[in-house]
């Protein structure tokens, strides 16, 4: 078994900010109650108030994880991460770089791709049933397939870059104790 040693480069938090955390949770949250509506949702025969009300809901998920990531990538750019452990193999450190860089890509482009299928349907999204957002496209049944299967197979893609990062995270924590998950979580030591 492997022990790294934490990383303790001058200058460099130990841990995330308050701020990185709580939006990082928050979005992780929020993307699985969304998976989670889009899923049942499209299992629900015809067109039910019950349906409408998942829909709805999926789609205000969607608008709101947008937003955070907008905001979180701002966050990211404006303060540094801690380091990685110094002892970490460059290859782990390339993989959880481009793990990142892929849930950050996927934060934006699924609701994006969402949007963009709810326009083409020719439904418009209203904000928490209050704020009509825009219409930027209009009803295209063509566009429309396109972007379902888009949004589906980014949707896939997530869940799969979201299970490695759950397994990196928890074999940092319980094989290779390196203190990797309590730069996200600030009751572990």
């Amino acid at each position: 078994m492997t022990s790294y040693a934490p990383s303790r480069s001058a200058g460099k938090p130990q841990r995330y900010s308050r701020t990185a955390i709580a939006l990082h949770w928050i979005i992780a949250l929020l993307m699985i109650c969304g998976f989670y509506l889009g899923w049942i949702m499209t299992d629900i025969p015809g067109f039910t108030p019950t349906k409408l009300k998942y829909v709805s809901w999926h789609k205000w998920i969607g608008v709101t994880v947008f937003a955070l990531a907008v905001l979180r990538l701002i966050w990211r750019a404006t303060h540094e991460a801690p380091s990685m452990p110094a002892a970490m193999p460059a290859w782990q450190k390339g993989a959880a770089h481009a793990t990142h860089a892929l849930l950050y890509l996927l934060m934006l482009a699924i609701p994006v791709t969402g949007y963009f299928f709810s326009s083409a349907a020719g439904v418009q999204v209203v904000y928490l049933g209050v704020l009509p957002l825009p219409t930027l496209t209009g009803p295209d049944q063509a566009l429309k397939a396109v972007l379902r299967t888009a949004h589906i197979a980014l949707n896939y893609t997530l869940l799969v870059l979201f299970a490695m990062h759950v397994l990196a995270a928890l074999k940092h924590q319980f094989v290779e104790r390196d203190g990797l998950l309590a730069r996200m979580i600030p009751f572990l030591k």
